[in-house]
């Protein structure tokens, strides 16, 4: 059998018997933590402790990108998403998330842009520092993702120990961050005219988002995790408030109550919420032609669970498969080709990217 392939079956569904092969491309990667498809053949991911490479998946090599920012690699912070530009082919512009540290010695999230040139950063700039200060960089969200209409949203998550903040306006712990590509703040976000509401803030109650998605119609949605329990899977829209920590489906690691209320006036119920938690990590919606099987669904990674879920809906009503399970190992991101074969990458220090595809071909 060819080095580093292996088949494997996956459980039964209720509906039918699926199988894959998996295919290790990558390995030894440094908590490699997200990447983005360049081609079919390259991609750009970056290394929590501030690397930023592009890897060809057939020749296996790998380069590294100069001119990176300083990063604050500790606990859960460092150099997180990657994402293109939509117009990259014609600007070569990138946006990169990362933990570091303010002017105070604070560690906070920050997002900035920069054009990718002869492997290096040129023209780099920061775009957004959150108002989100902590002792250590944990609860970052960190996820970027673009409306249609060019603007960018960004995850920053609610610092762990500032949860309550997540509920105040005046600041961006649990908050999604919608701006401009140059930083600027768009004129029709729902809080640019409230007093001592941050004019960023697009939504807010949140904990710790990993999954952002918007997809085709225009519709966003997230994901985050839970304290211990209640992870939730959120349909976002512009001014609402998702109620974390005031509503919430799970308890503290502790095992102490964090609020006695799973529902609240004036705050939303998550689409669906994982209990126990599966730690969600990453999410695509996937719309190739790959695996039939899989088309216009939600799949989400998780690092507990060490496995995919595959989330439907239709009326209103969730359906869930477990996928990829026989790999048992935590998954941090998945993200599909621009041919829509899915490649999957492994969490922690000596990472793989895995490649997914249906046993038949």
């Amino acid at each position: 059998m060819k080095k580093n392939l292996f088949l494997c079956l996956l459980l039964f569904s209720n509906s039918s018997f699926s199988s894959y092969q998996f295919e290790t491309v990558l390995d030894n990667l440094d908590d490699a933590w997200s990447f983005v498809f360049l081609s079919e053949d390259k991609i750009l991911y970056t290394e929590m402790p501030g690397k930023l490479k592009i890897a060809s998946l057939s020749d296996k090599t790998i380069k590294n990108i100069d001119n990176v920012p300083s990063v604050q690699y500790s606990g859960q912070g460092g150099l997180s998403e990657v994402a293109l530009d939509p117009e990259f082919e014609s600007n070569q512009k990138i946006y990169f998330s990362y933990s570091s540290k303010d002017k105070n010695g604070k560690s906070t999230l920050f997002l900035s842009s920069a054009e990718l040139r002869n492997n290096a950063l040129v023209n780099s700039k920061v775009i957004f520092k959150a108002n989100a200060p902590r002792r250590s960089p944990v609860h970052l969200g960190a996820k970027i993702a673009f409306l249609k209409d060019g603007t960018i949203l960004l995850a920053s998550g609610d610092g762990f120990d500032h949860r309550e903040q997540a509920q105040t306006l005046d600041n961006h712990f649990g908050k999604i961050i919608r701006i401009n590509k140059d930083g600027s703040i768009p004129e029709d976000n729902p809080f640019i005219n409230l007093g001592n509401a941050l004019p960023e803030i697009y939504s807010y109650g949140h904990r710790n988002m990993q999954g952002l998605v918007v997809t085709r119609s225009g519709k966003v949605y997230e994901h985050e995790h839970g304290p211990k329990g209640g992870d939730e899977m959120n349909l976002v829209e512009p001014s609402l408030n998702y109620g974390w920590p005031a509503i919430t489906y799970g308890i503290d690691y502790s095992g102490a109550v964090i609020s006695p209320f799973t529902e609240k006036e004036g705050m939303e119920q998550p689409l669906l919420h994982w209990t126990p938690s599966i730690a969600p990590s990453d999410m695509i919606f996937y719309e190739g032609n790959v695996y039939p099987e899989l088309k216009d669904s939600f799949l989400v990674t998780a690092l507990v669970s060490k496995d995919v879920k595959k989330v439907t809906f239709k009326n209103g009503i969730d359906s869930q498969e477990t996928l990829f399970s026989e790999l048992d190992i935590r998954l941090r991101n998945i993200q599909a080709s621009p041919g829509g074969i899915i490649y999957l990458l492994t969490d922690g220090p000596n990472g793989k990217l895995i490649k997914v595809l249906p046993k038949e071909l």
